[in-house]
């Protein structure tokens, strides 16, 4: 069913959904969004099942004209959506009409923003996903962002007997300075001088900043005397952080699967929305977690999903 038109597609919207994991070792990414505690809520806020894709909004949104009836979730970054100019909450429904128009503009707080609407936006699944993959040109809409003139779809799904709404103190709050906290290692061992440092900080967000990593700015972290400025190439992780020889940390994410360059340590599953909506100029600091913590916060993290979950039953 024909759902939106797009007007504007703002500078970076792609189709993602919760990703593709079985295809690493044929060097194909994870992709998916970048925030999936987002991407699920706003699913699961829409009546969808929390793998239904989705709209990633980057920085700036898009404006759509409504083709068909639908309910329809705004989660992730603050950006003010309107319809027909009225403003509209995020983190909750609203129905949308046949000649609606839609506009999200700039993010005032976070940097990606999640849009579902009713049965997922229909694209044809790719290795199992219908995650857009820009730099091999797969998934989503033909491999790309959108652009103005693309007509988007929705799938199967039954409108809500009811608006749903996340109360206010589940909401993620968002700010410009941030703190990620990250177990160290694998390569530790080749930053025992600096790792202090490293976990002092502050860093700033540069604009070297997409969905295959997030450069950071700040006092460089230097490698111990004798240990190479890089290793053979090995898989990685959305998470790890590589130090390259200038010294500068790179968080890696979804779009990269090997990397040569020695990890100083690894964000928390429960901190990567946080780097998603860390926008260039914010500063971030790197608090050290261990095993221990990183589990016990990605247990409390699927503590509340599933209170949304039984929140959100119809």
């Amino acid at each position: 069913m024909e759902l939106f038109a797009v007007r504007n597609p703002g500078p970076m919207t792609t189709v993602q959904d919760l990703g593709r994991f079985a295809f690493l070792d044929r060097g194909v990414p994870l992709s998916g969004a970048l925030d999936p505690f987002a991407c699920r809520v706003a699913n699961l806020l829409a009546g969808n099942p929390e793998e239904a894709a989705v709209l990633e909004i980057t920085v700036m949104g898009p404006t759509l004209e409504v083709l068909a009836a639908a309910d329809i979730a705004l989660t992730g970054a603050e950006m003010g959506m309107t319809i027909n100019q009225a403003p509209v909450r995020g983190w909750r429904t609203v129905r949308v009409n046949r000649g609606d128009i839609i506009r999200i503009p700039r993010a005032a707080l976070g940097c990606r923003a999640y849009l579902a609407v009713t049965g997922g936006i229909d694209v044809p699944l790719m290795m199992g996903s219908r995650s857009t993959f820009v730099r091999a040109k797969i998934g989503g809409v033909q491999g790309r962002g959108l652009i103005k003139g693309d007509t988007l779809h929705r799938g199967k799904g039954d409108l809500l007997d009811r608006p749903r709404e996340l109360p206010d103190d589940w909401i993620p709050q968002y700010g410009r300075e941030i703190t990620l906290r990250a177990v160290a290692g694998p390569q530790d061992d080749s930053f025992r001088e600096g790792i202090g440092s490293f976990f002092g900080g502050p860093y700033e967000v540069t604009r070297q900043a997409d969905r295959m990593g997030c450069r950071l700015r700040g006092a460089a972290v230097h490698r111990d005397a004798g240990s190479p400025e890089s290793i053979v190439t090995e898989p990685t992780m959305p998470g790890n952080i590589q130090i390259p020889a200038d010294g500068q940390p790179i968080i890696l994410l979804v779009e990269q699967t090997s990397g040569g360059y020695a990890k100083i340590a690894t964000v928390i599953t429960a901190d990567l929305p946080n780097v998603a909506q860390a926008m260039p100029g914010n500063t971030i600091r790197f608090e050290q977690a261990t095993l221990e913590d990183a589990h016990r916060l990605y247990r409390k993290q699927q503590q509340q999903l599933q209170r949304i979950r039984v929140f959100t039953y119809p």
